[in-house]
């Protein structure tokens, strides 16, 4: 279905414990509540289906895969802008998660994240949008409000195009990243009189913490890590 109704998926596959794969869900615009508990409890699901919704709704993911514990990669997360709940104990208990992509910039709305990657995998990677640095790591009042303590965080940065085969984009780095093969960086600098900006290429396009970037790349995509 592409067109969903509040709760309609809510509880539809929960603890069904032998289920291994799901089914599709094609829907761009979610419901309240849609998916709520979809595949809670569902210890032997071991791939998770696409989710390219991006605009959300009130606890559309709640507890949707909580405690599936053979998961290990959750589905892609693409909606920029969080919904109330949305992402609400999501991934919880989610024992042998250990990679999430999430390119969500505003997770101002009330509640979007609270205990939705809490008790995963010790270890993972987190990736992120480049120019989103409102991220908390590690728990806040016992709960995984963020990213988890002890998971890489890398980041993925869109570029434009110069019609000419490359690729540019600029952003500001809170950590320190090394940017993929098919980019070139430079960091970027305002001269004394604040006339121009000096550019300075970045050697193993390892970039430090706390710097203005030019990337240039041959891809549409950079990856940082």
């Amino acid at each position: 279905a592409t067109t969903l109704a509040t709760s309609c998926y809510q509880d539809m596959f929960s603890s069904c414990t032998s289920l291994t794969t799901a089914p599709e869900l094609p829907a761009t615009e979610l419901a309240p509540q849609c998916y709520m508990m979809m595949f809670n409890d569902c210890p032997s699901l071991t791939a998770a289906p696409e989710l390219p919704a991006t605009t959300l709704a009130y606890g559309c993911y709640d507890s949707m895969f909580s405690s599936c514990t053979s998961l290990t990669t959750a589905p892609e997360l693409p909606a920029t802008t969080l919904a109330e709940a949305c992402y609400l104990f999501m991934f919880s208990g989610c024992t042998s998660l250990y990679y999430v992509k999430c390119l969500a910039t505003d997770i101002s709305a009330d509640y979007c994240t609270i205990s939705w990657l809490d008790d995963v995998a010790p270890e993972g990677t987190f990736v992120k949008d480049a120019d989103m640095n409102d991220w908390e790591i590690g728990p806040r009042d016992g709960a995984v409000w963020g990213i988890p303590e002890g998971w890489t965080v890398n980041a993925i940065l869109k570029c434009n195009s110069d019609g000419e085969g490359n690729y540019w984009a600029t952003f500001y780095n809170d950590a320190s990243y090394t940017a993929d093969e098919n980019a070139t960086v430079y960091t970027a600098k305002v001269n004394s009189d604040k006339t121009k900006a000096i550019l300075n290429k970045v050697a193993d396009n390892t970039i430090p913490a706390g710097n203005a970037v030019l990337l240039k790349s041959t891809a549409k995509t950079a990856y940082l890590r």
